[in-house]
């Protein structure tokens, strides 16, 4: 490599991926000052990185490098008047959006008898939603395939809390599903309730009713939430794959099939991101 111009060297490098350029860093004076250039880490950021950053809200980029500001999207920014937040996989440098609750579709969410809309400090957005009292819960999301990374796979992450005065949530599973072209994904998930004890008594009282309201929904893997670094818990609605087609992607979370009352559901957004 030594004996390259840097400027090959910097061609080369913009051919690998980030991690791979940030290695390469410290192989010599000629390949780490390449590595740093602005030639290779153009080829990194997204090709619509000038309007991602031109729409950050309250947020001032400062950066002497594209490589900078490479790993300053690396972080959570809030875009489209703080109603959504994107950000880039430091690795890899493909990109994920995180659509909030004012991005989604939910049912009756305007009505303040089923849902309230309030702040909470521990979300990234300034509102969530939170579900008073419902027989219907049917959330949807949408996003353009252009938006994300092409070749990737991407999953689709509910993101909620389940409060302790949650009822009626887990005694029939929730249908969920990813559209996207010819590509369609279904399955079903339990909004697993965080009180154990509660969940035994709903368990001896309903069984029987479970087992049967249980058999009008699509069969799937009956999917629980997981808890993630932030706080929140997430529920994995599928995945699929984004190829070059100018698709729109349809997420959903739906149970509408219960007929029973439920409640105690706060809905922060819904997360695309990268699949390994």
């Amino acid at each position: 490599m030594n004996v390259l111009p840097e400027s090959c060297v910097a061609v080369i490098l913009s051919l690998t991926s980030p991690s791979d350029a940030c290695k390469s860093s410290s192989v010599s004076t000629v390949v780490g000052s390449a590595a740093d250039s602005d030639l290779v880490w153009d080829k990194f950021l997204p090709s619509d990185y000038h309007e991602i950053v031109s729409k950050a809200c309250n947020t001032t980029f400062l950066f002497a490098s594209k490589k900078q500001l490479y790993h300053l999207l690396c972080n959570p920014v809030l875009i489209a008047d703080g109603k959504m937040s994107f950000k880039l996989d430091r690795p890899s440098g493909r990109k994920s959006y995180i659509l909030s609750a004012r991005q989604l579709s939910i049912s009756s969410s305007n009505d303040p008898m089923f849902w309230t809309w309030k702040s909470i400090p521990e979300s990234r957005f300034s509102e969530v939603a939170e579900l008073i009292s419902s027989s219907r819960l049917e959330i949807n999301g949408n996003i353009g395939s252009k938006k994300l990374s092409p070749n990737t796979k991407y999953g689709a992450y509910l993101l909620l809390k389940i409060t302790e005065r949650a009822y009626g949530l887990d005694l029939i599973p929730s249908e969920t599903s990813i559209e996207i072209g010819n590509q369609s994904f279904k399955n079903t998930a339990y909004l697993r309730c965080q009180d154990d004890k509660k969940q035994r008594l709903e368990n001896l009282f309903y069984s029987n009713r479970k087992q049967m309201m249980k058999s009008r929904v699509v069969k799937g893997d009956d999917r629980v939430m997981s808890r993630r670094e932030d706080g929140w818990m997430e529920m994995e609605l599928g995945e699929f794959f984004n190829g070059e087609s100018d698709e729109e992607v349809k997420m959903s979370l739906m149970e509408i099939k219960g007929q029973q009352l439920k409640g105690g559901v706060i809905v922060e957004g819904i997360e695309i991101r990268p699949k390994a």
